[in-house]
């Protein structure tokens, strides 16, 4: 018991210290959106003919993706984006990439 108190604390002051020293946090995507939480999108790194069949279906900078249900497995997963449900493999949701916290006010 005392050894999970020591290890959460220690997390916690090392988050807090990673805040207050300007460390950024590398550019989340659209794979790490749980269930019930949205990203608004900022850009994708496909080659241009992939991004463009993408964005006909919606996946358009600054719109909010929410994650909807996923495939046995995990892959591919569904994700709602401008009124639509699309699925997408995990090498592609991986190359979408979402906009930083502080820009989404």
């Amino acid at each position: 018991m005392m050894v999970q108190e020591v290890e959460a604390t220690a997390s916690r002051f090392l988050i807090r210290l990673n805040m207050q020293s300007g460390v950024k946090r590398q550019p989340r995507n659209l794979t790490e959106l749980k269930r019930g939480e949205q990203g608004v999108l900022e850009r994708i790194d496909l080659p241009e003919d992939d991004a463009r069949r993408l964005m006909e279906m919606g996946f358009l900078p600054g719109h909010t993706i929410i994650p909807a249900h996923a495939a046995p497995g995990g892959d591919p997963r569904v994700f709602r984006v401008d009124g639509s449900e699309v699925a997408l493999r995990r090498e592609t949701a991986i190359k979408m990439i979402l906009r930083s916290p502080e820009k989404e006010v």
